[in-house]
């Protein structure tokens, strides 16, 4: 049996405690008590900390540190023992557009992936059925309509998200489909009406991939899918909070009017994220990163460098958000997404920790009770 203690302030979306401790039996959290408690045997670890926060969750992880996770579950495992120097406790690998076998692939090597460090909750398919005209950084000759077939063909293995376009024919029932198959549907890489992205959201659309980016933009007279996800309390919203994907002014704007609880901080990381510049692959197609972002040879944005512990300082600092906001967007949020009990510190969950800096910089990670250091 190991035990470990962590003191200093809990942080939660359900509670701020000053000074506390934390007492980890193997891999569940035990006991969380107000004060300061001494070991109750002699062989417990004691883990001084300034801040301590539950485990980061990533929704849409490309690649990171030079592995990039469509070359396959070699690369996820690689990523998942890496991920964790970030504070992400769990993440879903993610594939853009490719074609629908190469996706049934990518969702078996998903599942078979070791976890040796940040937890593999399942794959997001990130395409193909995508609007050409806000494609992005994904290949034009590997898109796709949500043609009956094909949405059959990726429900043989069925991943945990699937992004799409629902102003698309056939998407409608593409969305049914998917979420009567217990697949989280997910709108983005699309040039949809307020109308249409209603639509869609009656269908079963329950989460926005990258809000902002990739989509028809938020207008005063046509709201289009921004605005439509801003304002649909059914619908969680992605957000990469980088600093380049999205201003931060448009950051606060985005969690003064949705709200914390329907915001997940994603990274939409690649592998030159956790890297120094240079060129990198996602998904086949060759990337430049400066170090601050990752572009294809024309310039288009592709994908993320910054890391979910950026995202969660950058956000704290902005007014009216702070961390306790930031740390649910990246916790209790994404969690939800996926129907998951995860995002809490009390006793009886996973030991799924980060400790945290007084400056909000990865002291240390946790993972089911494993230890992880940067």
């Amino acid at each position: 049996m190991s035990r470990f203690l962590l003191r200093g302030r809990v942080l939660t979306p359900e509670r701020d405690l000053p000074l506390a401790t934390v007492l980890v039996v193997d891999n569940m959290i035990d006991i969380v008590s107000e004060g300061v408690v001494e070991p109750a045997a002699e062989n417990s670890s004691i883990e001084a900390g300034d801040i301590i926060v539950p485990g980061f969750i990533d929704l849409q992880v490309n690649g990171f540190a030079g592995s990039d996770a469509a070359s396959g579950r070699t690369a996820m495992d690689e990523i998942s023992r890496q991920l964790p120097k970030t504070g992400v406790t769990a993440f879903l690998p993610t594939l853009i557009s490719r074609p629908i076998a190469e996706a049934i692939d990518f969702v078996d090597a998903c599942q078979g992936a070791d976890s040796a460090g940040a937890a593999v909750l399942g794959a997001h398919i990130e395409g193909p059925f995508l609007n050409p005209n806000y494609r992005g950084a994904h290949d034009p000759d590997c898109l796709a309509l949500p043609e009956l077939e094909k949405v059959r063909a990726l429900l043989e293995l069925p991943p945990a998200v699937v992004t799409l376009a629902p102003e698309l024919p056939g998407a409608l029932g593409a969305i049914r489909g998917l979420t009567s198959a217990g697949v989280t549907v997910s709108a983005g890489h699309s040039g949809a009406t307020l109308a249409e992205a209603n639509a869609g959201f009656d269908a079963g659309i329950r989460f926005g991939t990258h809000l902002f980016n990739a989509m028809s933009p938020l207008h005063h007279r046509e709201p289009g899918l921004p605005g439509a996800l801003l304002a649909d309390g059914r619908v969680t919203l992605g957000l990469i909070a980088d600093g380049v994907h999205v201003h931060p002014t448009m950051l606060s704007l985005a969690v003064k009017t949705a709200g914390s609880d329907r915001i997940a901080l994603t990274t939409d990381q690649t592998a030159a994220a956790g890297s120094p510049p240079g060129s990198y692959i996602i998904a086949g197609r060759e990337t430049f990163s400066d170090g601050t972002s990752a572009r294809l040879a024309d310039g288009t944005l592709a994908g993320g460098v910054g890391t979910m512990d950026q995202l969660v300082r950058l956000m704290a600092g902005l007014p009216g958000v702070g961390l306790r906001r930031a740390v649910e967007m990246a916790t209790a949020t994404p969690a939800r997404v996926l129907g998951l009990d995860r995002g809490s510190i009390r006793a009886g969950a996973p030991a799924d920790l980060v400790v945290l800096t007084a400056d909000l910089r990865v002291r240390l990670t946790m993972v089911g009770g494993r230890v992880f250091r940067g």
